[in-house]
């Protein structure tokens, strides 16, 4: 079942974060642009999809399916996201010259809607469950 969860909370949030990566490029791009490598490091990008998703499955899936409501899965998602991208815009601006403070505050917002919404989607597929 657990990689049932993952499954689908994968395909949630690989559809919903390419769409956003897609919007925003133009964003990044002025931000960060000489930072951004041509192409993406897929082995590190693998990593990391596969090491969040089972985050957000045991962090705030299971929580979320173990008595909570659709509520507790936005909510535990939501401030996954918001922690785990906040780890990494705060790093970064506090050991990179430059990474904008308009940045920090988009990503982190996007970091708590992204996980909030995956974690939403795999608790709507096996909230009967």
């Amino acid at each position: 079942m657990v990689i049932l969860q993952f499954l689908v909370v994968a395909a949630a949030f690989a559809v919903i974060d390419s769409v956003w990566l897609k919007l925003m490029n133009p964003f990044y791009r002025s931000h960060i642009g000489d930072l951004l490598a041509d192409k993406p490091h897929l082995g590190y990008a693998v990593a990391f999809y596969v090491m969040y998703i089972a985050g957000i499955v045991f962090f705030a899936l299971r929580p979320a399916l173990d008595g909570g409501s659709w509520l507790t899965a936005v909510g535990y998602g939501a401030a996954l996201g918001a922690f785990a991208y906040a780890t990494y815009d705060l790093t970064n601006a506090a050991t990179l010259k430059t990474w904008p403070l308009q940045l920090i505050v988009v990503d982190i917002l996007w970091g708590a809607a992204l996980t909030g919404l995956s974690t939403l989607a795999g608790w709507l597929v096996f909230r009967s469950t």
